[in-house]
């Protein structure tokens, strides 16, 4: 933070030189501000507003997944806000990673989309205490190389356990998604009703996908290239992919009315337990990022919906149109809603999917 100072013509040159090196001593930590987040959100074109006041973006740190995040955290790892979703806000509050939100504070808190404030356990607890402000939101959906693939190979989910596309698959190095594939592959659309039985039916389903998975992916540049190279002709990904690499005039599509349908997920931004950073800061970020301003961009570029109502209805209707965001219903219709599950079922998702990318 620049600081100013007016000197006054009978200040002693020994006071004048005090004051000099004031100004180059490093800032203090609660004047700085920490982002843990996924690798592409540190995009300055995501909090304008916050890169106009401060001069700059806050720090980043990254992660690739969510449970290797709250491992971090719990760790020791310090950080101001994080970046969450739907499956994990419960579980990262149940264990003591997190600081109430503010309200009062959040200039766009009122503007978020109403079906959001509808979902049990996302924004706030039974109490009413605010934990995250949504951001984004959006699909883990087929992919597919249009010259290489056709639609009527990909109508159903169940094409990533096909032996004809063995090692041409690529799905996220990522239990959510991983399991919101299999789940929707046997027919269960709510992953927090899941029997053992469909668990282990689901868990199979995720074996037979290994045999043909050439690349698990930790973020978008990865699978992106391996895409666009051809080392890749059938993803489990999220819209960013298609958007990024149509963009590059790679022959790229999703497949939205495949028979069982896709996966929804929203995240947000979180205060992390044990930050050292300005909160003055943390606000100005979180308003930042929430702005209805932002929307036109999210959408456009990224092909993620913003989770600011004003926002969204801002943005130009045939990019709404083009991206699939003109009718949320029809959206998130035929979907697995990313909702928070038992943190049971989740501990014994993780542990099988490591079995799983290890072969066992």
């Amino acid at each position: 933070m620049a600081v100013s100072y007016t000197t006054r013509p009978f200040i002693t040159a020994a006071f004048t030189a005090l004051l000099a090196l004031t100004t180059t001593l490093p800032a203090r930590a609660d004047d700085t501000l920490t982002v843990f987040d996924w690798s592409g959100y540190e995009d300055p074109a995501f909090h304008p507003a916050y890169v106009e006041k401060y001069g700059s973006s806050p720090d980043f740190s990254f992660f690739g997944d969510e449970e290797e995040a709250f491992q971090k955290l719990r760790s020791g790892f310090k950080a101001d806000v994080g970046h969450p979703c739907s499956q994990s806000v419960v579980k990262w509050r149940e264990a003591g990673l997190l600081e109430p939100l503010d309200t009062s504070r959040l200039t766009n808190w009122n503007d978020i989309l109403p079906g959001f404030k509808s979902m049990k356990d996302l924004m706030t607890s039974a109490d009413g205490t605010a934990w995250m402000i949504p951001f984004d939101w959006g699909n883990t959906v087929l992919t597919y190389r249009t010259d290489k693939v056709k639609p009527e190979e990909v109508a159903s989910l169940k094409a990533f356990a096909d032996p004809k596309f063995k090692d041409r698959v690529s799905i996220g190095d990522n239990v959510d998604d991983a399991y919101a594939l299999a789940s929707l592959a046997i027919g269960v659309k709510d992953w927090t009703t899941m029997t053992d039985a469909q668990f282990q039916e689901a868990s199979a389903f995720l074996r037979d996908v290994h045999k043909n998975v050439r690349l698990y992916w930790t973020d978008n540049t990865d699978l992106s290239q391996a895409m666009a190279s051809g080392e890749v002709d059938l993803a489990w990904a999220w819209n960013e992919t298609a958007v990024t690499l149509q963009a590059d005039n790679v022959p790229v599509d999703m497949k939205r009315d495949t028979t069982e349908g896709l996966s929804t997920w929203v995240c947000g931004y979180v205060r992390l337990k044990g930050g050292e950073g300005s909160e003055d800061k943390t606000y100005d970020y979180l308003n930042a990022i929430t702005d209805p301003a932002v929307a036109s961009y999210m959408v456009e570029s990224w092909g993620y919906g913003h989770s600011n109502a004003k926002g969204m209805a801002s943005v130009d209707p045939k990019i709404l149109e083009e991206k699939g965001y003109a009718d949320v219903d029809k959206f998130t219709h035929n979907t697995l809603f990313q909702a928070p599950m038992p943190t049971e079922l989740r501990q014994k998702m993780i542990a099988e999917f490591e079995k799983i990318k290890s072969g066992y």
